[in-house]
């Protein structure tokens, strides 16, 4: 049995401890969540000299616990165990099954001397019911997949064998349980069907499931890619004869996006200094889940590495999108003729941001042209990245651009900032 400390995110949770906000931790099922709030934080606290009669655990999942599904018992078991005035610490799992429980995490919050924190499964907690029930009394923490480091503490060996594997089966805890190729790739293929779609099927009362099939099928496909509604409506008509409407497959987007299986990157004019609509792009939580959905077919690397590219940026807490850079060049009769150029990220936190291109190879000086393109073309003073996949000391070339590998890249946070 492995156990990833997910430092990370013990840090996050331990500075936001007592800040009077309920802390919600969010994700796509099956990513760790409980197991981070009631082994590695409740261990933390534990180190941390909070007595053990402080800590108030809860795992509204098992059977022996279903009568607290009442708010009201539920409220009474938490109140009776706060027996003085030091701090309580107070630990939900599954709180959706508690019917009302928006009601009872706020009483909770008049309790000076507790601080809470709750996970919720995906089918009745989606990000979207945060924003609407706890606005301003809500703090949110986003937990990912295993990232590749995590991945790697766990695998160990030569990294990239590791790599190797990371892209074909992603970072999902449960599947690093497995040992044969099959039994992994059951496992996440079967994830989809019986967690996620039951999910989404059961929430909003769908009828049917094949339009989520297509749909995810379709995103899976073009991972990295601009799409739109309409586009997708269209993939529907022309390759499985399916009429979809474009309002129908943007609530369908929606509903992805809520139960944290996909995000999308918008477009923004790094020049223009404003987003773009339509286009956009769509990545997956995690690319084990993607190639899942494909029946572990069209496993181009390049689009995978860009994908865990995304993903590791949103993990590490930047805001993600994708840059459009308008350059004018001179056409072969002197004319003058505009031009979009693409930065895969544009990744902003506070003050920072980050130009960064993910290139899986950079064999010719025209392939070297093409990736720094856009970057040389943006007069500002932020860094400006190229990720490659081979092996790289990282460098910084003569335009300033820094040069980097993508193991590097994975394996240190610091090392963007060479």
């Amino acid at each position: 049995m492995f156990e990833v400390s997910r430092a990370d995110y013990i840090e996050r949770l331990n500075s936001r401890r007592h800040n009077g906000m309920v802390k919600i931790i969010t994700g796509v099922r099956r990513c760790g969540k409980s197991y981070l709030l009631f082994n590695l934080f409740r261990r933390f606290l534990l180190e941390n000299e909070v007595a053990q009669n402080h800590i108030i655990a809860l795992q509204l999942d098992d059977f022996k616990n279903e009568e607290y599904h009442d708010r009201r018992k539920l409220y009474q078991y938490v109140t009776e165990r706060i027996k003085d005035e030091g701090e309580y610490y107070i630990l939900l799992d599954e709180i959706q099954m508690v019917e009302g429980f928006e009601g009872v995490l706020n009483g909770f919050l008049h309790i000076s001397n507790a601080d809470v924190y709750v996970t919720g499964s995906n089918s009745k907690f989606l990000s979207s019911d945060i924003i609407t029930e706890f606005r301003g009394r809500g703090d949110e923490i986003r937990v990912y997949p295993f990232s590749f480091a995590e991945f790697y503490s766990v695998e160990g060996g030569d990294k990239w064998e590791a790599w190797r594997k990371y892209c074909r089966y992603g970072g999902m805890p449960q599947s690093l349980n497995y040992d044969t190729v099959r039994d992994k790739e059951d496992y996440l293929k079967g994830l989809f069907g019986r967690v996620y779609k039951t999910d989404i099927i059961n929430r909003y009362s769908l009828r049917g499931h094949d339009e989520i099939d297509v749909l995810t099928n379709v995103l899976s496909s073009s991972i990295g890619a601009l799409t739109n509604p309409k586009r997708i409506s269209d993939t529907f008509k022309s390759e499985r004869n399916l009429t979809v409407s474009q309002s129908t497959v943007s609530k369908y987007l929606d509903y992805l996006e809520d139960s944290f299986l996909v995000s999308k990157a918008m477009r923004y004019d790094v020049k223009g200094r404003k987003y773009i609509g339509t286009p956009m792009k769509y990545y997956f939580v995690d690319v084990g889940l993607r190639n899942a959905l494909l029946n572990f077919r069209q496993l181009e690397e390049n689009h995978i590495m860009e994908n865990i590219i995304y993903n590791e940026l949103l993990r590490r807490g930047f805001s993600v999108d994708v840059g459009v850079v308008n350059v004018s060049r001179r056409d072969g009769n002197g004319r003058a003729v505009r031009k979009q150029l693409e930065v895969d990220f544009v990744a902003n936190m506070g003050s920072s941001r980050y130009y960064i291109q993910s290139a899986y190879g950079l064999a010719t000086p025209e392939k070297v042209a093409q990736e720094k393109g856009s970057l040389v073309n943006i007069r500002d003073s932020f860094k400006k990245i190229i990720i490659e996949h081979d092996y790289v000391i990282p460098w910084h070339d003569d335009d300033g651009v820094l040069r980097i590998g993508i193991l590097d890249f994975l394996m240190d946070e610091k090392a963007i900032d060479e």
